[in-house]
């Protein structure tokens, strides 16, 4: 904190910046963009349910309603969407399988959105959840433990046949250990050298997913099963800093802190402490509080989105994804 020296009131008056609004914007120290907003998208197959019981106001696309809602989105000035597949359980096993399959529904998307909205970028999750039986982001052996090194032997592959159908930011979310290093080599090997890997390096184990996992239809897979055995413990936060910190080593370009608005005290002490660039996800969770409690007019909506984002930009992120995002683009528009 640097010094202050005051000669108190009449020469201090706080309010003199705040008392005309166009004062109190010129010296406003946090300012909020569209360019800043990455809005996330669930993906279906055309024959699976629409609606998200749990996100109240969204709702699962297939690739044609995607395109669609894209060139809206694109219009609003969002260049940067992140698409999550909801896979068919019968496409489920133990081993992924699907999330390797060239035809599967994210590479569908990617070359019809390559097609048809070439200047929107799109983050492309790299994560098991949606593909296996039991709903954990790895292989789970058969005595019930997450095999790192074989589900980030996946992830790469996964990475690789993103990038090859015109993915630009494959996001590791799995929190396996060595995956960004792994990551980073085989899009090398591959010539993949200027794909961009965001990392979810500080992903909190957290209560706020649930609406999420719903959505994702990984949350009866993995029933009463817990992600604490990768994911980090609410309770720390000088692991969060370290784990971000052997990602930026290992080769990440990003690093995303979820979920956003419980965790300011991470994303502020990353920004201070790293060189990459600072996401942060406001999650599922937090989307449907402010929405439920909007709703039901308990406060405006508007204004408490707003809140919530910028308190997440303050804090230190340079990059926000939020369900908000297309709203917040027409009022910021």
């Amino acid at each position: 904190m640097k010094h202050f020296y005051s000669r108190g009131f009449p020469f201090h008056r706080g309010r003199r910046l705040r008392n005309n609004k166009n004062i109190c914007d010129l010296v406003s120290e946090t300012n909020l963009s569209v360019k800043d907003l990455v809005m996330p998208y669930f993906l279906r197959e055309d024959n699976d349910e629409t609606k998200i019981s749990n996100m109240p106001g969204l709702k699962r696309f297939s690739i044609d309603e995607l395109i669609i809602e894209l060139e809206e989105i694109e219009s609003l000035g969002i260049k940067t969407v992140a698409i999550f597949p909801k896979i068919n359980e019968k496409k489920k096993d133990d081993q992924a399988s699907e999330s390797l399959n060239e035809d599967n529904l994210v590479c569908r998307s990617l070359r019809k959105i390559q097609k048809k909205c070439p200047n929107i970028s799109v983050v492309c999750d790299l994560a098991l959840d949606a593909y296996t039986t039991k709903g954990h982001d790895g292989v789970v052996d058969k005595s019930g433990v997450i095999n790192n090194d074989q589900t980030i032997e996946i992830l790469s592959n996964m990475a690789v046949l993103f990038a090859t159908n015109g993915c630009k930011i494959v996001a590791p979310s799995d929190m396996m250990d060595g995956r960004v290093k792994i990551i980073r080599e085989t899009l090398e090997k591959k010539n993949f050298k200027d794909t961009v890997i965001l990392s979810y390096s500080s992903k909190f184990s957290s209560n706020f997913y649930s609406p999420f996992r719903d959505a994702l239809g990984s949350k009866t897979n993995l029933g009463d099963s817990s992600k604490n055995t990768y994911q980090i413990n609410f309770k720390n936060k000088r692991e969060a800093i370290k784990e971000s910190l052997e990602d930026q080593h290992e080769g990440a370009d990003i690093l995303m802190v979820k979920p956003a608005m419980y965790y300011l005290d991470i994303i502020n002490e990353l920004k201070n402490n790293t060189f990459c660039p600072i996401a942060a996800y406001q999650v599922s969770g937090e989307y449907s509080m402010i929405k439920y409690l909007s709703d039901k007019q308990i406060f405006n909506h508007r204004d408490v989105v707003l809140e919530s984002l910028y308190c997440i930009k303050r804090a230190g992120a340079d990059i926000i994804f939020t369900y908000f995002a297309k709203e917040v683009a027409k009022w910021l528009k």
